[in-house]
C-alpha cells in the first residue's frame, strides 16, 4: 500500500509505510520492533504500583483479578495492532490511530480519545517517582522498626516517664480490653520512641495546602526527590528514541530477569500456601482482611480491582506509540505489540500469584506492600535473602520504577506530539530537538507531573491520582476498541499489514462495554466517591483545548497530513458509512457506565 506523507514532506508525496525516511524537525526512524519492545518493557513493573491496593480491595481474588485483566488486555491488543498498521507515518499510539475513526462523526470525539490516553499515561511519572522517592527515603533515612535495638533502648531509658494511671494509659486500656497497664505503657512508649527516632526529613514539608474539591497538596521530601528523578529521566530521553531504547534494554534485562527468577522460585520450590489462593471470595470491605461473600458489595470490590488493574495490564499497547520511529512499520508494528503482550502475560500471571501465595492476604496488606515501598524487602523474604540480597532488590525496584517511568514519558510525550501534528492539541507540542525527541511535549509532561507529584506524596492522594487517570484510560479504551469496527466499515479500502479475524474485532467490541461497566462500578472503590465525575470533568477539558487549536489557531481547518492517511482532504471527511451506529455506541457506553455506577455500591 502507499500512503501520503503524514509527518512532513511535500503535500501529495507518497511513501511506503516500510520506507526508512527522516525529515528535518521530525521524529527519526531509528528502531525496529525490538526497540519498541524494549521501550515497552517498562510495563511489567507497573504491577508494583497497585499490587497492594488491589490485594486490599479484592482480598483473595487479587491474583485472579490480575490474570483476568491481563487476558482481556492481550485480546484487545489485536484490534490495536490492526489499526496501528494502517498509519505507518503517525506516532502517538493506539489513541491516535483510533481517533481517526471517529473524525467523520464528530470533531470533538477524536481528540477525546487522544486526550484521555495521555491523561492515563502521564501520571505514571509522578506515581512512579513518588514510590521511588519512598525507597530512597527508606534507604537513607529509615523509620526505625518497633522491635529494633535503638527503639528498645529508648523505651528502657524513658520507662519512668509514663505512669500506670496517666490519661494516655487509661485511654489505651479503654480501647484494648483485656490488656494490662504494663502492656499499655510498653505500646505507648514504643510509639513515642519510633516518633522520636524517625529522621526529621520524613515529616518535613515546605508547604502543604488543600486544592478545593480535589485533594491535599504537599511539597515534602518525597516531592523534591521525585522531581529530581523526573529530571534525570528527561535528560536520558532528550537524546531521542534510539538512546531511550538502548537504555531501556539494559534496564529491562537488569530488572526483569531477577524479578522473573524470584517470581518463579517459590512456585518451583513448593512454597505457595494453597490456602492463600483457594476459597476465592471478596472481602467484607476494602482492606478488612476478612473473607466476605459474593453479594453486591463484594462484586463492587471485584469490579473495582478489575478497573484499576486495567491501568497496568492493558498498558503494553504503548509499544505501538513509535510507529513513526520504526524502520519498517509494516512488519514491526504487530511484532512489537504481540511480543510485548506475551512478556506482560508472564509477569502479570506470575508475580501477583507468587506474592499472594507466599505472603497471604494479611501479608499483602502490610503498609510497605500497599504503598509500594516495601516490595524489595518482600521479594527478599520470598527467597529467604539476607540484608545484602534485600539491599540489592531494593536497588532493583528503584530501577524497575525508572523503567516504567521512562516508558510512560516516551509514550505520553509522543501522544502529545502526534495530537499536535494532527491538529487536536496546541501547535507548540510539534517541536522536536535535533535528536528527534519531542522535547516540548516532554516538558509539558514534566510540568503536569510536578503538580500530580505534590498530590501523590501521600498514600490517599496516590490512589486518587491513579483512579482519576484510569477514568481517562477506560474512556480511551472504549473509543478505541469501537474504532476497530468503524475503520472496517468506513476505511475498508485501506490496506492493513496485519488484519485481525472479524470475530476478534466483534469480541473486543463486547469487551469495550465490559470495561465501561468496570468504570461505572469500580471508580468509586478507591477512596473518592466522586472519582468518576471528576474524571469526566478532566476528560471534558479537551473541549476548550481543541476548540482553541482548531478554531483559533487553524481557522477551523485540519492540517493536510492529519487526513492524508485516510485518503481524505479538508472539507470532505468522507461518507459516514456506519450511519447512526457510532452515536448509538456512545450512548450505549454512557448508559452502561451510569447504570453500573447506580447498581453497584460499596459494602456498608
Amino acid at each position: 500500500m502507499t500512503t501520503k506523507q503524514g509527518s512532513g514532506g511535500a503535500a501529495g508525496a507518497t511513501v511506503s509505510p516500510g520506507l526508512v525516511t527522516t525529515e528535518a524537525g521530525e521524529l527519526h526512524r531509528a528502531i525496529d520492533w525490538r526497540g519498541a519492545f524494549w521501550v515497552a518493557a517498562g510495563v511489567p513493573p507497573l504491577v508494583l504500583f497497585s499490587i497492594g491496593g488491589i490485594a486490599g480491595t479484592t482480598g483473595k481474588l487479587a491474583f485472579l483479578v490480575w490474570m483476568i485483566s491481563m487476558v482481556m488486555g492481550f485480546i484487545q491488543s489485536f484490534t490495536y495492532a490492526e489499526i496501528a498498521g494502517m498509519f505507518g507515518n503517525k506516532s502517538g499510539g493506539a489513541s491516535v490511530y483510533g481517533a481517526t475513526a471517529w473524525l467523520r462523526y464528530s470533531k470533538f470525539i477524536a481528540p477525546l480519545s487522544v486526550w484521555c490516553n495521555w491523561l492515563a499515561w502521564t501520571p505514571v511519572l509522578s506515581l512512579g517517582c513518588a514510590i521511588a522517592a519512598g525507597y530512597i527515603l527508606n534507604a537513607l533515612w529509615p523509620v526505625p522498626a518497633s522491635d529494633s535495638q535503638m527503639v528498645l533502648d529508648w523505651v528502657s531509658a524513658n520507662a519512668a516517664s509514663l505512669a500506670a494511671d496517666s490519661p494516655r494509659v487509661l485511654e489505651w486500656l479503654g480501647a484494648n480490653a483485656g490488656k494490662t497497664a504494663q502492656d499499655a505503657i510498653t505500646a505507648l512508649l514504643t510509639q513515642d520512641a519510633v516518633a522520636a527516632l524517625t529522621p526529621g526529613i520524613r515529616s518535613w514539608s515546605l508547604v502543604s495546602f488543600p486544592i478545593p474539591g480535589l485533594a491535599q497538596a504537599n511539597l515534602n521530601a518525597t516531592f523534591f526527590i521525585g522531581a529530581i528523578l523526573m529530571l534525570i529521566i528527561f535528560a536520558i530521553q532528550h537524546r531521542g528514541i534510539a538512546s531511550t531504547a538502548s537504555a531501556q534494554k539494559w534496564l529491562a534485562i537488569i530488572v526483569l530477569v531477577p524479578l522473573a527468577v524470584i517470581g518463579l522460585l517459590p512456585i518451583v520450590m513448593g512454597n505457595i500456601d494453597s490456602a492463600n489462593v483457594t476459597a476465592l471470595v471478596p472481602p467484607t470491605a476494602a482492606y478488612s482482611g476478612v473473607d466476605g461473600m459474593w453479594n453486591n458489595g463484594g462484586w463492587t470490590l471485584f469490579f473495582g480491582g478489575l478497573f484499576i488493574a486495567a491501568w497496568s495490564t492493558y498498558a503494553f499497547e504503548t509499544s505501538i506509540c513509535y510507529t513513526r520511529e520504526l524502520k519498517n512499520p509494516k512488519t514491526d508494528t504487530f511484532r512489537a505489540i504481540f511480543y510485548s503482550g506475551l512478556l506482560c502475560m508472564f509477569f502479570y500471571f506470575v508475580i501477583p500469584f507468587t506474592f499472594q501465595g507466599v505472603l497471604g492476604h494479611s501479608g499483602m496488606l502490610a503498609p510497605g506492600i500497599v504503598d509500594g515501598t516495601g516490595i524489595g524487602e518482600a521479594l527478599a523474604g520470598m527467597v529467604h535473602g539476607g540484608k545484602v540480597v534485600t539491599q540489592i532488590l531494593v536497588i532493583l525496584m528503584i530501577l524497575a520504577l525508572f523503567l516504567a517511568i521512562m516508558t510512560a514519558m516516551a509514550g505520553s510525550s509522543r501522544t502529545l506530539y502526534q495530537g499536535s501534528k494532527d491538529g487536536w492539541l496546541p501547535r507548540y507540542l510539534t517541536h522536536v530537538n535535533s535528536h528527534g525527541a519531542p522535547t516540548r511535549a516532554m516538558w509539558t509532561d514534566f510540568g503536569l507531573n510536578l503538580f500530580l507529584l505534590a498530590i501523590a506524596s501521600d498514600l490517599t492522594g496516590y490512589f486518587w491520582v491513579l483512579a482519576l487517570s484510569n477514568v481517562g484510560y477506560m474512556i480511551f479504551n472504549f473509543l478505541n476498541l469501537n474504532a476497530g469496527w468503524i475503520h472496517r466499515i468506513d476505511s475498508g479500502h485501506i490496506a492493513r499489514p496485519w488484519k485481525a479475524p472479524s470475530w476478534l474485532i466483534g469480541l473486543n467490541t463486547v469487551l469495550a462495554f465490559v470495561n465501561a461497566m468496570f468504570l461505572g462500578a469500580g471508580a468509586k472503590v478507591w477512596g473518592y466517591s466522586t472519582a468518576l465525575w471528576v474524571g469526566f470533568v478532566l476528560a471534558a477539558l479537551i473541549i476548550p483545548v481543541f476548540a482553541y487549536r482548531h478554531y483559533v489557531q487553524d481557522g477551523g481547518r485540519f492540517p493536510p497530513e492529519a487526513l492524508s492517511d485516510l485518503g481524505l482532504k479538508e472539507g470532505d471527511l468522507g461518507e459516514r458509512k456506519a450511519g447512526m451506529l457510532p452515536y448509538l455506541t456512545l450512548a450505549g457506553g454512557l448508559i452502561v457506565v451510569l447504570v453500573a455506577n447506580w447498581i453497584f455500591v460499596l459494602p456498608s
